[in-house]
C-alpha cells in the first residue's frame, strides 16, 4: 500500500478575536497559509493535484471556500479542491482525507488544513426570507449557531464542559493550573522563537497590525490570583470560565501531503510520514472525553503502547477537555501540549486541528524525532486522531 508523509506546512498568526486579523477573511487567511506551505515544502503550484481545507463558519462565505482559497494561493483552475466541515476537527479530517486519497492512488500531492474567521462570523436574519410582516425580528448569531451551541441539545459547548468536569471531580484550581501552563509555555515558545519555523506573515495594512506575524493571545501577565477572579461563563456558580477555555480567534493552517514514493522519486524531504488515524463518536455531551477515547483507539490499531508516544498535542478547547482525557489515557502531562495550546494561542475552529498537526510536527522535530500524536473533539460527540513519526 502507498503511503503518505508531509514535506511542509505553513499557517498563519492566530489572532484574537476582533484583533489582528479582523480585516482577513477565512479564505484569505487560507489562501496565505497554502501558499506558505507550498513555499516552505519548495513545491510548485503545478504540482499540486488537490486542495482540502476546513472551515465551520461557512454561512456568508460564497462557493466552495476551498477553492476560493486556492486561488488566492496562485493555484489553477484544474486543481480540484472539497471544503470539509468536521467542527473543530475539520482541519485534521482534511489531512487524514488527503492521506486517505493519496493511499487509493488517487492523488499524490494534496494541501490540506483549516481556516476560519470568527470575527467575521456573519449575524443573520433567520426569518426575513418570506417577508417580516409585522414586528420585531432576531438576528441570528452564525458563530453560535454553526460553531459553538449543540444542535441536539441546544447547549454552548461550555456547558457540556462542566458536566464533565463535574462528573470527574476536576476542580475549578486544576483548570485554572492548566490554563496557566497553557500561557506560560506559549508565551515562552514565543520567546524563543519556536514558532517561527511554523508562521508565515499575514499583511494587514498600516499601523500596528502592518504584518502579523506572532500569536496574539498568549498572556504573560496572567497568573492563579487573575484566573480564580473570573466568573463562571456557562452555568451559574461553575467552574468553566473564559480564562480555562479556549478563546475565540481567527486564523489558518496548511500542510502538504505527498505519496511517499513522490518524495523518494523528486527528493523531497519529509518532515513526518503519517502512521495512522482515526476517528471516534459518542452521544453530544461526551465530545469531551473523546480525545482520550480516540486516542487509545489509535494505539490500539497501530499496535503502539503509550510509553512509546513522545509527545501529545490535544486541542485545549477547554482545560476540562484535556485534563478529563487525560485521566482516561494516563499520560504524562510533560509529553502533552510542551509549548502551550489553545488556551493561550486560540481556538479557530475549522484550522485547529491542522494547527495542532503543525506543531507537533516541529516539536517532534527540535527533540531530535519520534513518535507523536496529534488529538482534537468536536461538537456533536466526534473526535480524530493521527499518528506520526518523525525521523532524526
Amino acid at each position: 500500500m502507498r503511503e503518505s508523509v508531509i514535506v511542509g506546512g505553513a499557517r498563519t498568526a492566530f489572532g484574537k478575536f476582533g484583533g489582528a486579523l479582523k480585516s482577513k477573511q477565512a479564505v484569505e487567511l487560507g489562501g496565505i497559509a497554502i501558499e506558505g506551505a507550498l513555499d516552505k515544502a519548495k513545491v510548485a503550484l503545478s504540482e499540486v493535484d488537490e486542495v482540502i481545507m476546513g472551515m465551520v463558519l461557512q454561512g456568508g462565505a460564497g462557493q466552495i471556500p476551498s477553492r476560493q482559497a486556492a486561488r488566492l494561493a496562485g493555484l489553477d483552475w484544474s486543481v480540484q479542491t472539497e471544503t470539509v466541515n468536521k467542527v473543530c476537527a475539520s482541519g485534521m479530517r482534511s489531512i487524514t482525507l488527503a492521506d486517505q486519497i493519496i493511499r487509493a492512488g488517487d492523488a499524490e500531492t494534496i494541501v490540506a488544513g483549516g481556516m476560519e474567521s470568527m470575527s467575521n462570523a456573519p449575524y443573520v436574519a433567520a426569518e426575513a426570507r418570506w417577508g417580516c410582516r409585522f414586528g420585531d425580528k432576531k438576528m441570528t448569531d452564525l458563530m453560535l449557531r454553526d460553531g459553538l451551541h449543540c444542535a441536539f441539545q441546544h447547549v454552548h459547548m461550555g456547558e457540556y464542559a462542566e458536566r464533565i468536569v463535574a462528573e470527574k471531580g476536576i476542580s475549578r484550581q486544576l483548570q485554572d493550573e492548566w490554563a496557566l501552563r497553557s500561557h506560560r509555555r506559549a508565551v515562552e515558545a514565543i520567546r524563543q522563537g519556536l514558532f517561527k519555523d511554523e508562521i508565515v506573515p499575514v499583511a494587514c495594512g498600516a499601523g500596528s497590525y502592518a504584518d502579523v506575524d506572532t500569536d496574539e493571545a498568549p498572556r504573560a501577565d496572567t497568573s492563579t490570583e487573575k484566573l480564580a477572579k473570573l466568573p463562571s461563563a456557562f452555568v451559574q456558580g461553575g467552574t468553566v470560565t473564559a480564562g480555562n477555555a479556549s478563546g475565540i480567534s481567527d486564523g489558518a493552517a496548511a500542510l502538504v501531503v505527498m505519496s511517499e514514493e513522490k518524495a523518494i522519486r523528486e527528493r523531497y524531504l519529509p518532515l513526518a510520514s503519517i502512521i495512522g488515524h482515526t476517528a471516534i463518536a459518542a452521544e453530544a455531551p461526551y465530545y469531551t472525553i473523546t480525545p482520550g477515547l480516540v486516542i487509545q483507539k489509535l494505539l490500539q490499531k497501530t499496535g503502539k503502547s503509550l510509553q512509546e508516544i513522545d509527545l501529545f498535542e490535544v486541542n485545549e478547547a477547554f482545560a476540562g477537555v484535556v485534563l478529563a482525557s487525560g485521566s482516561l489515557v494516563g499520560w504524562n502531562e510533560e509529553k502533552v501540549n510542551v509549548n502551550g495550546g489553545a488556551i493561550a494561542l486560540g481556538h479557530p475552529i475549522g484550522a485547529s486541528g491542522a494547527r495542532i498537526v503543525l506543531t507537533l510536527i516541529h516539536a517532534l522535530r527540535r527533540r531530535g524525532g519520534g513518535l507523536g500524536i496529534a488529538a482534537i473533539c468536536s461538537g456533536g460527540g466526534q473526535g480524530d486522531a493521527i499518528l506520526l513519526r518523525v525521523d532524526e
